[in-house]
Formats: C-alpha cells, sequence, structure tokens
C-alpha cells in the first residue's frame, strides 16, 4: 500500500479525495495546511506528496521548497482555475507535475500512478546495481546518488530519472516525446515548455553553464543532447 500525504483546506474535495485513493489501496494523510507538513514527511516517508496550491498560512510553493530541501520522492501541485499558477516557477522549485481543480479523482489517480510508474520502472532497471561513469560524474542506478568529483548532488526522484534517461542515451538527441512519455506519463502537445524548465534545473545542479550550456545541450526543433565527454572538470 503506498502512503500518499494530501494537504488541501477544502475539506469537501479533501475528503473525496481521501476515500477515493483510499479505495485504491493508497493510505493518505491529510493536512488542513502546512503545520506539521515538514514532521509528518520525516516521519512517514510517504511515496507521494500532494500540495493545494493556496492554503492558509505558507502556501504551497513555500511548502514545495522547504519539502525539497530533504524529500526527494514525487511531488504534486493542485492549482484552482482561477488562480494565476506559474507552472514554470512550480517546476523550478521542484514540482513533478500538476492538476487543475475541480479534479476527478480518478484523473488525479492518473497522474499519481504515472508519477509512481515511472519511478518504479526506471528503477527496476537498475537492480544490478550499475554505475554509470563520464569522467567525474558518477550515476549509481541501483542507490539513486550522483556525485560530481568528490560532490553527491542532491536530486528529486524525477530529477535523477530525467538524468538517467539523458545518460542512458548519451551522445543521441532524446527528443521533448520521449521525455514527455516516459518520465511524465502523457503525449506531448507541441506547446509544453516544462521539459526545458526540468532540464534548466538539472543542468544548475550539475554546474552546467546556464547560457552556454556544454554538458546537456538543447538542439532545437528536435529534443536534448547529453555530451558524455564533458565531465572531466568539477
Amino acid at each position: 500500500m503506498k502512503k500518499l500525504i494530501l494537504v488541501e483546506d477544502d475539506e469537501r474535495l479533501a475528503s473525496l479525495v481521501c476515500q477515493y485513493l483510499e479505495s485504491n489501496d493508497f493510505s493518505v494523510k491529510r493536512l488542513p495546511n502546512g503545520d506539521g507538513l515538514i514532521e509528518l514527511v520525516k516521519l512517514t516517508s510517504p511515496d507521494v506528496v500532494i500540495l493545494d496550491v493556496m492554503l492558509p498560512g505558507e502556501d504551497g510553493f513555500t511548502l514545495c521548497n522547504q519539502l525539497r530541501q530533504f524529500f526527494t520522492g514525487p511531488l504534486l501541485f493542485m492549482t484552482a482555475k482561477n488562480e494565476d499558477f506559474d507552472q514554470v516557477v512550480g517546476l523550478e522549485i521542484g514540482a513533478d507535475d500538476y492538476v487543475v481543480k475541480p479534479v476527478e479523482p480518478r484523473v488525479l489517480l492518473a497522474r499519481i500512478n504515472a508519477l509512481l510508474r515511472r519511478t518504479t520502472s526506471l528503477g527496476s532497471h537498475a537492480a544490478n546495481g550499475s554505475v554509470m561513469q563520464f569522467g567525474a560524474l558518477s550515476i549509481d542506478k541501483s542507490s539513486r546518488k550522483v556525485t560530481l568529483g568528490e560532490k553527491m548532488i542532491s536530486l528529486t526522484s524525477h530529477e535523477f530519472d530525467l538524468l538517467c534517461l539523458l545518460a542512458d542515451n548519451a551522445s543521441s538527441v532524446v527528443d521533448r516525446s520521449t521525455l514527455y512519455k516516459e518520465l511524465i506519463g502523457r503525449e506531448y502537445d507541441g506547446l509544453d515548455r516544462s521539459a526545458d524548465v526540468r532540464v534548466s534545473r538539472l543542468r544548475k545542479k550539475l554546474n552546467d553553464d546556464p547560457q552556454n550550456p556544454y554538458r546537456i545541450k538543447t538542439i532545437w526543433g528536435k529534443g536534448f543532447f547529453f555530451v558524455s565527454d564533458a565531465w572531466e572538470d568539477v
């Protein structure tokens, strides 16, 4: 049974979501706001966290930023249609996906399962404990740890899976359609720029040049290119 934490102040919506997810083999803990969230995540190590954006007290963006200091699992935002939700900001601070309220519970469940399948699927491929080494960059698939030189790089589960996908296809272009299908669990619509935001965040953590990236390059109109021989320096 997967463990999930839902932070939602709408009592009716929260109750509906909790009942539906619990009927689909999730153990759900619900909070009406961010009070006690950090402690609860550290105590229970949930598989997924869902955050409403607009909450009493600290908002979802603030809470996400705090969680990403230590929580690497899937994190999903829920946002109301009339909110000025900034998808780029959400992704930059570490969210894996978002849904717009009012959301049908079955749609939410599909999004959650897509995130979990991605983690499980990519994790199963690493069962042999293989380590990929590119100069000073080491990617340990079994322990899901990344080091650059002597420094441990803290990545979310989504960032780690993105890096593995790119590194597995080193020196080849990975198109956006593949990224969306394998990492997000839905088809690329030709307009969504979230893949660029995710890659940009990964570059920052791996000391790539944001203005002129040379380690993970963007090939305009095609996709992204992991340069296998660009990791000699730290």
